[in-house]
């Protein structure tokens, strides 16, 4: 199969979040499968020019229809670690993606439409005709309806489309200057109920809407928050439009890439373990309390690693610090703020327990230490609001850092209480579980990891290595959405 991914991110060379990891790590999956998989990427000035392999002219002269005329665009091939992708750098004075950042710009709504169009206008200009096209999250929803609508007018016709939606959060809108920019045009057509107006604003086209009704396939990141963006609050407006396209919506748990997060071969940590010999897992403890100038005694490291946001449970990782103090745990936080005021409430945080020998925040993002966090640590806490997947406790799992979340999206599908989960036997529980948002129910969670610790060690090592048995690859998600892309391509 030829497949086709249009992405605003690809691991390790365009990396903003988690987007990244998966548009790589699914591609990987899909080629070592034996399916053909080409990626279309924006240009960026700041992306990781190191991580590209043989960069060259692929194709110099893309005109690609925009309002009135045209904007030249050259497309450059390169290699990211095994994967082909095609860079679009358009040539105008708009300088779509010569901003310094990836996102975060006024006019991102028209940088993405553009995005999409240009990306369809070099499929279509140079003959590629792959059996299924895959894009993700708002900046490519888009691409469906530009295929459907203009595309497959020219040639085009075959093409089938899934659509997969990482955060629903972030939605993309825009007004009448969208449909005439792309040449879509009938504004009365478009700002229909059933097509791209905004289920509230009348006023407002939704780019994220628009790739669920013209997608062939819709997906999102884990099982249990499909169920939470159709019935819940965190399709954030689109449940209800979720809901009339059931038929074709379905949660796909994310994988993680177990040649980068893996303590057999990980190449950032002093000493490798299986868990066979999850005692090495303790020479990592060391290593990560002398880097970190924490004391080095006898107590189980809980660890934070993630962005400090209100999507990520911000006051609760607060509460865990102290909580994890008072518990005579050590605390170990990695994380930079994307908020002003977290930022400067976390650099007070630092500031004050500066001199505590048992607690250290480490306000930025270092993917080396993240990597001797997740070995060293004895426990993990992912105290998100909404979660739709989360890598964080999966690799905790690989790591056997025994996660303790909240119970939210793809941590549900994930994480099985070791007290009380009714689904799983005790020796399939692999955590500890948390339901509401309050400071007390974090307590109730992280207080039985860290008195295990204590009380009953051998336990707590048999709960590790129950996580470490547990497979979040890519090889069940990708034989899942090769599963999808057979059934809208046969349809």
């Amino acid at each position: 199969m030829y497949i086709v991914q249009i992405a605003s991110e690809c691991a390790p060379v365009i990396k903003a979040g988690g987007l990244g990891d998966v548009v790589y790590g699914l591609s990987r999956e899909l080629e070592v499968r034996g399916h053909c998989v080409e990626l279309v990427l924006p240009k960026y000035d700041t992306m990781r020019y190191d991580q590209i392999w043989g960069l060259h002219d692929a194709y110099r002269d893309l005109w690609v229809p925009w309002y009135g005329g045209a904007i030249h665009c050259s497309v450059y091939c390169g290699w990211v670690h095994g994967r082909l992708c095609f860079f679009i750098e358009p040539h105008s004075g708009d300088n779509f993606f010569n901003r310094g950042c990836y996102y975060g710009c006024p006019d991102d709504n028209m940088r993405f439409a553009f995005f999409s169009k240009a990306a369809l206008e070099f499929l279509l200009q140079s003959n590629k005709r792959p059996d299924v096209i895959h894009c993700h999250d708002w900046q490519t929803g888009l691409v469906p309806v530009l295929l459907f609508e203009i595309y497959k007018y020219h040639g085009m016709g075959n093409q089938r489309v899934c659509y997969t939606i990482h955060n629903f959060k972030h939605q993309g809108f825009g007004g009448p200057e969208i449909l005439w920019a792309t040449g879509l045009n009938r504004e009365p057509y478009y700002f229909h109920y059933d097509r791209l107006r905004d289920n509230f604003n009348p006023f407002s086209l939704n780019f994220m809407k628009g790739g669920i009704v013209f997608s062939n396939f819709v997906t999102t990141v884990s099982p249990n928050h499909a169920l939470e963006v159709q019935f819940g609050d965190y399709g954030y407006g689109l449940g209800h439009t979720l809901y009339l396209h059931r038929h074709k919506f379905r949660g796909v748990l994310n994988g993680i890439d177990y040649d980068i997060w893996n303590p057999e071969i990980d190449r950032f940590i002093p000493a490798r373990y299986t868990a066979q010999t999850l005692e090495d897992k303790a020479k990592n403890k060391k290593a990560l309390r002398e880097r970190l100038l924490l004391q080095d005694v006898n107590k189980p490291i809980v660890a934070y690693i993630g962005r400090l946001d209100e999507q990520k449970g911000v006051h609760l990782v607060h509460h865990a610090i102290y909580r994890s103090l008072f518990k005579n745990a050590q605390f170990v936080l990695l994380g930079s703020a994307t908020e002003r005021g977290i930022g400067a409430w976390f650099a007070h945080e630092k500031s004050y327990l500066n001199d505590n020998p048992d607690v250290h925040l480490e306000l930025g993002f270092n993917e080396e230490l993240s990597h001797l966090i997740y070995a060293g640590a004895d426990v993990i806490v992912v105290p998100s609001h909404y979660e739709p997947c989360g890598l964080t406790q999966m690799i905790g799992l690989k790591y056997g850092t025994v996660p303790v979340v909240r119970g939210v999206g793809g941590l549900v599908d994930t994480i099985f209480d070791r007290d009380y989960d009714p689904h799983k036997l005790p020796e399939q529980r692999n955590g500890y579980v948390f339901y509401h948002t309050d400071p007390a129910a974090l307590e109730s969670a992280l207080d039985r990891a860290i008195d295990l610790w204590y009380t009953a060690p051998d336990q707590f090592r048999q709960l590790q290595m129950q996580g470490m048995s547990y497979d979040y690859s890519w090889n069940y998600p990708g034989k899942e959405y090769l599963e999808i892309y057979d059934f809208i391509r046969h349809r």
